[in-house]
């Protein structure tokens, strides 16, 4: 349970990373290295959320969501009285997202977690179902606020899906219980390659510290469950 209190939304970080620790090459592009197998545990993953956490950079790379399309996991979440897709969360202080990017045109719930800034960006247009504002005093996203907002609308389990910079303020704040890192068989490289946890990073003797519950070996790659310890 993460550190804000006991109604506050379980959240599960979803990434896959090169050997070397990437999650998307130098160019910061898509990262669609994953397998199918791979792509089929991100979908159950996402199925099993209420909302699904994304920051803009990740949104701007793949211009898309991934959609929860699988018959048994569609039928999962009807006979749990969910509707069809989860919230598909956009996080970002600017706001600063294309409008012509296919997102905006697939059958999702689309929200917005911003600054006040970015979601006077957003008033004149019809691109998010709902605006989430919590910004800090420096302008920054407050997390205890928007979890607290995100609490309030029902949302009881999240689904983080990158990048680097997202999950680092999520982990700095206490928020994540647990991440599924899948191991993928490249060797990206490359000093500006982005990582699964970005920010300015945790000194050795404070970095938080997580318990393996499962690895599992398919195919070439390998598939790690950790949780974070408190």
């Amino acid at each position: 349970m993460n550190s804000l209190n006991k109604s506050a939304p379980a959240v599960t970080v979803v990434l896959a990373m090169s050997l070397d620790g990437k999650i998307a090459d130098v160019n910061r592009g898509a990262a669609r290295f994953g397998s199918s197998i791979d792509r089929q545990h991100l979908e159950t993953q996402i199925a099993a959320a209420d909302a699904v956490l994304f920051g803009a950079g990740t949104l701007r790379a793949y211009g898309t969501t991934l959609r929860v399309a699988n018959p048994e996991l569609l039928a999962q979440r009807e006979q749990q009285g969910k509707p069809p897709q989860p919230a598909q969360v956009v996080c970002s202080r600017s706001a600063d997202i294309p409008t012509q990017i296919r997102f905006f045109n697939q059958p999702v719930p689309r929200w917005l977690l911003t600054t006040q800034v970015g979601a006077e960006r957003w008033q004149p247009e019809p691109g998010f179902d709902r605006i989430l504002v919590a910004e800090t005093g420096t302008g920054d996203l407050d997390w205890e606020a928007a979890f607290q907002q995100l609490a309030s609308a029902q949302i009881q389990r999240i689904a983080v899906l990158g990048g680097g910079e997202l999950v680092a303020s999520l982990i700095a704040a206490g928020l994540v219980d647990d991440l599924w890192i899948t191991v993928c068989p490249l060797i990206l490289g490359g000093r500006e390659a982005p990582t699964p946890v970005e920010g300015r990073g945790f000194p050795e003797a404070i970095a938080p510290r997580l318990e393996l519950l499962t690895a599992q070996a398919i195919g070439q790659e390998v598939f790690l469950h950790y949780r974070l310890l408190r």
